[in-house]
C-alpha cells in the first residue's frame, strides 16, 4: 500500500494506525497547494478531489476520506482491536465518535486555518468547538480512550485533530481529561514511528 500525505495534516491518523497495525506501506509526499508528489507525480491523478489523505491499495484502487481509511486498515488485522468487528453495536459506536470527529472537531477547525478570517468569526468558531469539547471532556473523564478502556481508530483521529488546537490559540489545559489523553496517545510508540517515516520523505521539489 501507498500513503499519500501532508505533515501536519489529517493524514496523519491513518498512518499512525498503519503503524499500530504494523502493515507495510509506502509514504508519498503531497504539496497541498501545487498538487504535486514527492515522486514527480501530479496528486490530482490520484485523488480528483485534491485533498490527503489517499491510500493506494496493491490492487492500484485508491481509498480516500480519514475515517474511510483508518476502518479499512483495522479490518485488515481485526486482532489487533483497533475497530470491533463490522454488524456489532459497537463498530456502530466507533462510527458515531469518527463521525463527531470529522464532523465536529475537523470540520469545525478547519477555518481557523484562514489566516484572513475577521477576528470575531475567528472566536465564534473556537467557542463552537469548546462546547464540543466540553463533552468529550466529559466522555474522557470517564474511560481513557474514546470507545473505553482500548486505543481504536477513533483516537487517532481525534488525537490528530486536537494536534492543531494550539496553533489556533486553542489551549487544551483547559480540559484536563483532553490534555492527558493527548498526551498519552503522543507517547505511543506508532505516534513516534510515523513522524519519524514522514520526516524521512524529501520535500516535493
Amino acid at each position: 500500500m501507498k500513503l499519500y500525505f501532508a505533515a501536519g495534516t489529517c493524514s496523519f491518523s491513518p498512518h499512525i494506525v498503519l503503524q499500530e497495525l504494523r502493515l507495510p506501506y509506502g509514504l508519498v509526499r503531497v504539496d497541498n497547494r501545487s498538487k504535486r508528489l514527492s515522486d514527480g507525480g501530479d496528486f490530482l491523478a490520484v485523488n480528483p478531489k485534491g485533498y490527503v489523505a489517499a491510500l493506494q491499495l496493491d490492487t492500484g484502487e485508491v481509498l480516500t476520506e480519514g475515517p474511510a481509511l483508518v476502518q479499512y486498515l483495522a479490518d485488515l488485522r481485526p486482532e489487533a482491536g483497533l475497530a470491533p468487528p463490522n454488524g456489532t453495536l459497537e463498530r456502530v459506536r466507533l462510527q458515531e465518535w469518527l463521525n463527531v470527529v470529522t464532523s465536529e472537531i475537523h470540520a469545525g477547525s478547519a477555518p481557523l486555518f484562514d489566516k484572513d478570517l475577521p477576528d470575531a468569526v475567528r472566536e465564534r468558531f473556537k467557542s463552537r468547538l469548546s462546547r464540543r469539547f466540553d463533552w468529550i471532556e466529559a466522555a474522557l473523564a470517564r474511560t481513557p480512550y474514546l470507545m473505553g478502556d482500548g486505543f481504536t481508530v477513533a483516537d487517532a483521529y481525534l488525537f490528530t485533530v486536537l494536534g492543531w488546537m494550539p496553533g489556533f490559540g486553542i489551549e487544551l489545559a483547559g480540559w484536563p481529561a483532553i490534555a492527558a489523553y493527548v498526551r498519552g496517545i503522543a507517547a505511543r510508540p506508532s505516534v513516534a514511528a510515523a513522524l519519524a517515516r514522514e520526516a524521512e520523505v524529501p520535500a516535493v521539489a
